[in-house]
């Protein structure tokens, strides 16, 4: 079963007679993280007794990963981040041990229990100071209905460690993380959906008292909404969605240019994933892809193929045929 399409186990850790996950040296995790989606630098003050291990799992394009390492420091530095093609946000429930988070000119200490979010646009530290073990749902921040100037101002922050929510969130991330491979993969892929949408739950609650509903945050919103409500119609463009806000196609663009990103990829993502959604959905599997294809809004089936082969690696029939 194809990790590219399913909840399927990206092992990285050593397996003992099929079952037992085996912690390994401070080389092969080091080398497993910097391959786990975004390029990072590990390092570790301990290296000749150091040992950790990262399970990953991808559906779509959103990832978990469940690691659980002695003390140990990653880095995202300007370098990798050059030399990476897609850029996330990464959600971690912070399960056992202590540490700092650093981006944007914060600095914070985070617990067991504690909930932080950062970018790999940017660069960004994590430094643990004992074992650890944490839980990280990695996402495009396209997926996102949240302006990125709302977003910046909740990186490296503790979000809603202390509610009933942040809670919830935090231990149904964890426990997903920890039962990866073990699902079909409609149902998988279901749960993580489920799972990022708790996550946008908990950044929005942050972010709405730290941000203004007014201004360009506000109408971000409303543009965004406006491209969920109509991901189907061919008819939905720059130059429509423009109109139905009142603004300028100049104006359009430029609050997209703000986020780091274009409204034609936030449209073009939303509807790989929609398409995506489907191709897993056992109640569709007799549908034609070219069916799926213009439900998710594109007008062209070949061109579909191609740009969901770009962005998942796979062609949209060997997706549908793993799961």
């Amino acid at each position: 079963m194809s990790s590219a399409t399913t909840l399927a186990k990206q092992d990285f850790s050593v397996r003992q007679d099929g079952d037992a996950d085996v912690p390994v040296g401070f080389p092969q995790y080091r080398d497993a993280v910097s391959r786990a989606v975004v390029a990072l630098d590990v390092q570790s003050s301990i290296p000749d007794t150091f040992k950790g291990l990262v399970n990953a799992a991808t559906t779509g394009d959103i990832h978990l990963l469940d690691v659980d390492a002695d003390q140990h420091s990653v880095h995202r530095t300007q370098g990798l981040i050059a030399r990476s093609p897609k850029h996330y946000l990464k959600f971690s429930v912070i399960e056992r041990g202590s540490g700092m988070v650093v981006q944007d000119g914060r600095e914070t200490r985070v617990g067991a229990g504690d909930l932080i979010v950062y970018d790999t646009e940017r660069p960004y530290s994590l430094l643990f100071d004992d074992h650890m073990r944490m839980s990280v749902v990695m996402f495009p921040r396209d997926l996102l209905e949240i302006p990125q100037s709302a977003l910046a101002q909740v990186t490296a922050q503790r979000l809603g460690s202390d509610s009933g929510a942040g809670a919830l969130v935090g231990r149904y991330i964890g426990g997903l993380a920890r039962e990866l491979g073990t699902l079909e993969p409609h149902a998988s892929r279901r749960l993580v959906r489920a799972a990022l949408d708790m996550v946008g739950t908990v950044i929005e609650t942050a972010v709405g008292t730290r941000a203004s509903d007014h201004g360009h945050d506000a109408l971000m919103r409303r543009i965004l909404d406006h491209i969920d409500e109509n991901l189907v119609s061919p008819e939905l463009t720059p130059a429509s969605i423009a109109s139905v806000h009142f603004i300028s196609l100049r104006h359009l663009h430029g609050l997209f240019a703000e986020q780091g990103t274009t409204v034609s990829t936030v449209i073009r993502t939303r509807r790989l994933e929609r398409a995506y959604d489907s191709l897993v959905d056992p109640r569709q599997a007799g549908r034609l892809v070219s069916s799926i294809a213009f439900d998710a809004g594109f007008a062209d089936p070949a061109h579909f193929s191609r740009t969901f082969r770009a962005h998942f690696g796979q062609a949209p029939s060997d997706v549908r045929k793993a799961a």
